[in-house]
């Protein structure tokens, strides 16, 4: 797993701040958000429109760490002979 997001803030919890919900640093927008938003087919340039306070670099450092995340939980198949 990525220490990415921790190293430079990208994402914050806050036990006082939306009930500990995961939020991009410095917001009160929880990174949920920017996920639904990817799933209903809109793209980052909308949701920074829709969450001005959101900063693209800590967009790109979520996608980054989810990425390497999925790579990281993949399940090695060995081929059938």
């Amino acid at each position: 797993m990525s220490d990415v997001l921790f190293q430079q803030a990208a994402v914050t919890k806050h036990p006082e701040l939306m009930h500990g919900t995961p939020c991009f640093a410095g917001t009160r927008v929880p990174v949920k958000s920017l996920f639904d938003h990817l799933a209903a087919g809109y793209n980052v340039d909308y949701f920074l429109y829709q969450f001005p306070t959101v900063q693209r670099q800590h967009i790109e450092q979520v996608l980054e760490s989810a990425r390497e995340m999925v790579e990281d939980a993949a399940v090695v198949v060995e081929p059938r002979g």
